[in-house]
């Protein structure tokens, strides 16, 4: 799982069926240097909030049993982090 911040909304007219109705979010991952990304939110996520999402096969599984072609998606909304020194 990684976390990143949600920096906006993705509109698309044309998708594929199954993404009718999901909500595309541009994130922004917090760790190292990852480029920005597109993830389906399935927790209802807002700009400016912080999330958890998981990338990869798996990232559709969130929206089962339905089937969502996937490779990023939005599971958690995290409430406080707290980063310790080493």
């Amino acid at each position: 799982m990684n976390v990143g911040r949600v920096i906006g909304r993705l509109v698309a007219t044309q998708k594929d069926p199954n993404l009718r109705g999901k909500k595309l979010l541009c994130l922004q991952p917090l760790a190292g240097r990852e480029r920005p990304l597109v993830a389906v939110d399935a927790v209802g996520a807002g700009a400016g909030e912080t999330v958890i999402y998981i990338r990869g096969r798996e990232a559709s599984f969130a929206f089962l049993p339905e089937f969502v072609p996937c490779d990023a998606a939005v599971v958690g909304i995290v409430d406080h982090l707290r980063e310790e020194e080493p």
